[in-house]
C-alpha cells in the first residue's frame, strides 16, 4: 500500500461504503493525502449525527494518533468534542485505523471566508476555547493543531476538536506537517502550553479580520497586530504573539482581558503573597483590564451598551467518553445566555440533490445564498435566492432544498418568534457544505 490514504482513494466514491459493519459513509466531508472524513450515524432512537475520519494503520504517526486518540476519549469538557469510538477495519485490501467523534454543523474556517466575526462572536468564542485549553493543560495535554478549522458548533455549543491532542513535550506531528498557525519554536523544539497561547493569538486575528497576522512581518518581539483590531483583542493577539514563549501571555491573563471585573474580585479574595507571585503576563493584563473597566463605567454612563462491508475489524476501544455536564456556551453568532433574544438554532437540514454527472463539471466551488423566512414554529414559511452566483441551476437546487430546513424557533422575552436565516450553499465536485447564519431576531 502507498504511504497515505488520498482523497482520490477515499474521497466520494466511497460514499455508501460500510465500515466495521455499523459505520455506514453517508457523505464524504474532506480529506488529505493522510486521512478523509466521512459524515456518518450512530444508530439508536433516534440516531445521532457523528464524523468518521480514516487513516493507513501503516503511516509514519499511526502509533502516535492512536494515542492522542486514546488520551482524547478519556476527556469530559463542554468544550471539547466527544470521541466515541476507535477501531481498525480493511477495506479494499487497505489496513486502516478509524475514529468516531461529533459531528461538527459549524466550523469557524467555513465562516470566515464569507465574514469576519463581530466583537462580541469574538468574545463568545474566546471564552470556551480558553476554558477548553486549560482543562487541557491541567492534564498535560497540548491541543497542538489550534486553528479555525478546529473550532466548531456541535448542537449549538462552541467546541474544539479533540483529534491530534498530545502530551506536552511530545512533536505533535509538527516537524512533518508544519503550518502557519504554529508557535516559531515548535520547528526545533517540543510542544508545550505556550504555543497553543501563540496559536490562539494567530486565530483571534484572523477571526477579527479574516487573515492570520503575517509570519513575516514582525515589529519589536512579534508580528504585526492590525491596527483596526479593538480592545481587548489587540492586547491578547499581542501578548500571545510574543516570540519567546517565556514572555507570552498565560491563559489567566487572558480571562483578566475579558473579565476584568471578576478577576479583581478573585485577586481581592487571594493573600497578599500570592498576589504577588503571577506572572509579569498577567500583571500587565490587569493593568490594561482595568482601564477597560474605566472605559465600561464611562460607556454605561453616557447610555450606550450595545453571540459493501469490510472484513471483521479489531477493535482498539469502543467506550464512548461520558458525557459532559457543565454549562453549555452559546454557537458563533449567537447571543450569549442571559439575555432577552435567545437565537434559534438547526433541527433539520435538506441537502440538494445534484446528479453526478452534473456534480463533476464544477471546478472549484458554485457559491449561492438563499435567505429564509422562519415562522415561529420553526418551519419556512418564505425562501428567496439572496445571491445566484454563476448558475440558474445550482442555485434553484439550493432553493428547493431551503424550503425543507426546520428550525428550532428563536425566543424575545421567552416567547417563540419568526426569524430571517441566510444559507450559504458551496457546491464543489466532491458535495455539498451549508453555512447557515441567522441574520435576525
Amino acid at each position: 500500500m502507498d504511504s497515505g490514504v488520498s482523497s482520490a482513494s477515499l474521497g466520494s466514491d466511497s460514499v455508501g461504503r460500510i465500515i466495521d459493519g455499523r459505520w455506514t459513509l453517508l457523505r464524504w466531508l474532506g480529506g488529505t493525502d493522510q486521512s478523509s472524513a466521512f459524515f456518518t450515524e450512530i444508530q439508536g432512537n433516534p440516531a445521532q449525527n457523528a464524523t468518521i475520519k480514516l487513516i493507513p494503520a501503516d503511516a509514519v504517526d499511526a502509533e502516535a494518533r492512536i494515542a492522542q486518540w486514546e488520551a482524547a476519549r478519556s476527556l469530559s469538557h463542554p468544550h471539547l468534542t466527544r470521541l466515541f469510538y476507535l477501531g481498525r477495519c480493511e477495506m479494499d485490501g487497505q489496513d486502516l485505523l478509524y475514529v468516531v467523534t461529533e459531528y461538527a454543523e459549524e466550523v469557524l474556517s467555513e465562516i470566515l471566508p464569507a465574514r469576519p466575526l463581530t466583537p462580541a462572536e469574538t468574545r463568545e468564542m474566546l471564552g470556551p476555547v480558553v476554558d477548553a485549553l486549560s482543562y487541557l493543560h491541567g492534564r498535560n495535554l497540548v491541543h497542538g493543531h489550534l486553528k479555525p478549522s478546529n473550532i466548531v458548533v456541535v448542537d449549538g455549543q462552541l467546541k474544539l476538536s479533540v483529534d491530534g491532542l498530545c502530551a506536552a513535550g511530545e512533536s505533535c506531528g509538527r516537524a512533518q506537517s508544519p503550518d502557519k498557525y504554529a508557535a516559531p519554536e515548535t520547528a526545533t523544539e517540543k510542544m508545550s502550553a505556550v504555543a497553543d497561547v501563540w496559536s490562539l493569538g494567530m486565530v483571534l486575528v484572523e477571526a477579527l479580520t479574516q487573515q492570520p497576522p503575517a509570519r513575516g512581518a514582525f515589529k519589536g518581539s512579534g508580528p504585526v497586530v492590525p491596527s483596526s483590531i479593538p480592545e481587548p483583542f489587540s492586547s491578547i493577539a499581542q501578548e500571545c504573539l510574543r516570540v519567546d514563549p517565556a514572555h507570552r501571555c498565560t491563559l489567566s491573563g487572558i480571562r483578566a482581558y475579558l473579565e476584568p471585573a471578576r478577576t479583581a474580585e478573585r485577586l481581592a479574595e487571594e493573600p497578599a503573597g500570592k498576589r504577588t507571585a503571577r506572572t509579569p503576563s498577567l500583571t500587565r493584563a490587569m493593568i490594561v483590564a482595568g482601564a477597560v473597566v474605566v472605559i465600561m463605567i464611562a460607556a454605561l454612563i453616557i447610555g450606550s451598551h450595545h453571540g459493501k462491508p469490510s472484513p471483521r475489524a479489531v477493535p482498539l476501544s469502543s467506550t464512548p467518553a461520558p458525557a459532559a455536564t457543565q454549562e453549555q456556551s452559546p454557537a458563533l453568532g449567537t447571543q450569549p445566555p442571559g439575555n432577552a433574544v435567545i437565537k434559534g438554532a438547526i433541527a433539520n437540514q435538506a441537502m440538494p440533490n445534484v446528479p453526478e454527472n452534473i456534480r463533476s463539471t464544477i471546478h472549484g466551488h458554485v457559491k449561492v445564498g438563499i435567505r429564509v423566512q422562519v415562522d415561529p414554529q420553526g418551519n419556512v414559511s418564505d425562501a428567496t435566492i439572496e445571491s445566484q452566483g454563476p448558475s440558474r441551476y445550482f442555485a434553484g437546487r439550493a432553493l428547493q432544498a431551503a424550503r425543507e430546513w426546520k428550525f428550532r424557533p428563536a425566543q424575545v422575552n421567552g416567547r417563540v418568534v419568526a426569524s430571517v436565516w441566510i444559507l450559504h450553499f458551496y457546491f464543489g465536485q466532491s458535495g455539498t457544505t451549508i453555512t447557515p447564519v441567522e441574520t435576525s431576531p
